[in-house]
């Protein structure tokens, strides 16, 4: 039988003597640091794993960038998966031994991701685990071989960040200081020009601000998504923003119009927390104002300036020549198209790119209607000179043109199935007639 005071006058006295160690452990050493990272994953006492990793997370923090990337090619090298643990349990497997098809897929698992799952025991390490993905998905363009190891942080973070563990808030201004601050640093497609702004966009009635967070970063918002309670569907977006409009009813409003999204966290990228927000908060919005038949969004298309760009230095035959000689006339006046006739075809073409350009990986070039057309919604209507503020002064990222998804509850799963797995881009008549004519 242990002895308590024993055994707690041995757990200390071994703290003790890590911590004492560690200290005199040059942070600028890999070796050392290598160490460390052994004797964290070989360690079994909670106590003395969590001093480790204590450690192992401040001296992270403390390296410069070049420090940053030896370490990550560290994990890569040395803590990968043990080839004679592996080809022990294909033996085993091979023999029929019971259990051996678990082995095997025990015995594949990279020591990283042991490694990555220790470092997150200690209280608060969740948002510097998801900051050390960031710093490393800087490294992937020029060092490739990490992805391997980005698929690690990857495979982590879909369990740890899965939907059941998010929470949807509601944010006005009672909430904290901290967070609001946070929601004016992350909006990443209206920039909110200060307290005013957000002010307009939390408090008034016909306005709602909805963000998923997760219990380890309780005061880090994960995604958010800003909604206008309007009486139609939204054309463009400096009414909505607009300081001097006018608030309505929400009681009376008929369309929940979603018109910014932010992800938060860089180092959660590929983790997609977008189509459960959308839908929850759709849900809420319904149950807060029955008269809500309409959700749409009003969104920018950021890859349409870039398409065209590359259409012009390299047609692909996917635009007519006069399409082009269209597109060339207006970058060469820094205006945008105005008239009736100049506002169809800059839709058409901008119809024609959504419905049918398609990225080097496959599905929808542009990334926002990826997002979109992937959670179910259906491409319902396009609008040139919708944001005219990002445009003004030769800005041709989307050249000022907007488009409303509209998700329609009883049809997402099959709008889903049919864009995930056989590409196509559900899309009103409306839009179809302007692929025809963009077409002909």
């Amino acid at each position: 039988m242990i002895n308590p005071t024993n055994f707690i006058s041995d757990l200390v006295s071994r703290i003790t003597e890590a911590g004492q160690s560690l200290k005199g452990i040059d942070s600028g050493n890999s070796v050392d640091t290598k160490t460390l990272c052994d004797h964290l994953i070989s360690e079994k006492g909670e106590a003395i794993g969590v001093a480790l990793a204590k450690e192992i997370l401040a001296r992270y923090k403390a390296f410069n960038m070049k420090e940053k990337l030896d370490f990550f090619l560290l994990l890569l090298h040395e803590f990968g998966t043990d080839n004679n643990a592996i080809e022990k349990a294909f033996q085993d497997w091979k023999k029929n031994e019971k259990s051996s098809a678990r082995e095997i897929h025990l015995a594949t698992e990279p020591k990283s991701i042991e490694l990555i799952s220790r470092l997150n025991r200690v209280k608060g390490a969740t948002s510097d685990i998801v900051e050390m993905r960031n710093d490393l998905i800087g490294f992937l363009k020029s060092n490739p071989e990490l992805i391997a190891l980005d698929n690690d942080f990857k495979h982590l973070f879909t369990s740890w960040f899965n939907r059941g563990f998010l929470e949807l808030k509601s944010i006005d201004w009672s909430t904290s200081a901290e967070i609001l601050e946070r929601i004016i640093k992350y909006e990443a497609v209206h920039e909110i020009q200060g307290w005013d702004d957000l002010r307009r966009r939390v408090v008034e009635p016909d306005r709602r601000l909805f963000a998923y967070f997760h219990p380890a970063m309780i005061n880090e918002p994960l995604i958010f998504v800003e909604v206008a309670l309007v009486n139609s569907v939204p054309d463009a977006i400096q009414p909505i923003l607009a300081a001097d409009r006018e608030a309505i009813d929400p009681e009376k409003a008929n369309t929940a119009a979603f018109y910014s999204i932010s992800n938060c966290q860089p180092g959660l990228r590929g983790i997609s927390f977008g189509n459960f927000l959308i839908k929850k908060a759709a849900m809420e919005l319904k149950h807060e104002f029955p008269t809500i038949k309409n959700l749409i969004t009003l969104s920018p298309i950021p890859g349409l300036g870039r398409w065209i760009d590359a259409e012009i230095q390299k047609p692909s035959g996917f635009l007519k020549d006069s399409q082009l000689a269209f597109i060339q006339d207006f970058k060469v006046s820094n205006k945008l198209p105005k008239n009736k006739n100049d506002v169809a075809a800059l839709r058409e073409i901008a119809a024609c790119y959504l419905v049918h350009a398609r990225s080097a990986k496959g599905g929808a070039y542009d990334p926002v209607a990826k997002f979109h057309l992937g959670n179910g919604a259906c491409l319902k209507n396009i609008h040139a000179n919708a944001n005219l503020g990002k445009t003004s002064g030769g800005h041709w990222k989307d050249w000022g043109v907007m488009v409303n998804y509209e998700y329609k509850l009883q049809d997402i799963e099959k709008n889903h199935e049919a864009f995930i797995n056989d590409n196509i881009v559900i899309h009103s008549s409306e839009v179809q007639s302007l692929v025809k004519k963009g077409m002909k």
